[in-house]
């Protein structure tokens, strides 16, 4: 006697999973064989960090490179190059308390160029600015590198000199004056030529900036009465 088949019998077949699913199912978890689950790997993210962090500091180099040098051209005129009012008070402040801790000598020269404002009235503020420019290159050529030259007003200059005595003083004062009056600028048809006079002012141990540059302007204007007395020497 024939079985009859499930279907004839009224149940439907058994359904049979897709052969993939029956081999994965087949198939141990790594959690069930006792593995741990791998961790993302942190080293490339360790290196990009450490890549940024190098950026970023080479950035803050240039950076603090940038405001130095902000710092120091805030102390400097841009027109001669030289030391402006601000940074050449900041440099006699700390020039005063090395004359004063280690009893060195130094002097101030104080000049106020003779005849300039008829070159600015006449030829207009840019011939101005040539001889200006002339006049502060004339000036440093004429000191030692441990002197120090600069532009504290229009017309005026102010030189620091370092270990000298009264009369060598003098004599580059009178020095400067000839080196001013001997830088002539040439300014398209006609030749700029401008004076100068220059006071004298040793510094001591007791001095302030402000009271050694009064002096030094003192004795500046005494040499411009001096010099307007006596004929401008050409």
């Amino acid at each position: 006697m024939k079985r009859k088949s499930a279907t004839a019998r009224g149940k439907a077949p058994a359904l049979r999973p897709p052969q993939r699913l029956r081999e994965q199912s087949r198939e141990p978890s790594s959690a069930a064989a006792g593995e741990r689950p791998s961790k993302p790997r942190s080293r490339p993210v360790a290196a990009r960090l450490a890549a940024e962090v190098e950026r970023l500091a080479a950035e803050l180099e240039l950076f603090r490179a940038r405001v130095a040098e902000l710092e120091a051209r805030v102390d400097v005129d841009p027109l001669t190059e030289t030391l402006n009012r601000r940074g050449f008070e900041r440099e006699l402040t700390r020039s005063l308390a090395y004359v004063k801790r280690y009893e060195a000598s130094a002097a101030l020269i104080y000049i106020d160029l003779d005849g300039f404002k008829p070159v600015n009235d006449r030829h207009g503020h840019a011939a101005g600015d040539a001889v200006l420019k002339a006049v502060a290159a004339a000036l440093v050529r004429h000191v030692r590198a441990s002197d120090v030259v600069a532009r504290i007003g229009g017309d005026e200059f102010v030189v620091l000199l370092w270990n000298v005595t009264g009369p060598a003083v003098a004599a580059k004062a009178a020095s400067l004056e000839a080196a001013v009056y001997a830088t002539p600028v040439r300014w398209g048809s006609s030749t700029l030529v401008v004076g100068a006079s220059a006071g004298v002012a040793l510094l001591g141990p007791l001095d302030g900036a402000a009271d050694a540059l009064a002096r030094a302007d003192t004795a500046m204007y005494a040499r411009k009465g001096e010099r307007r007395l006596a004929p401008l020497r050409r």
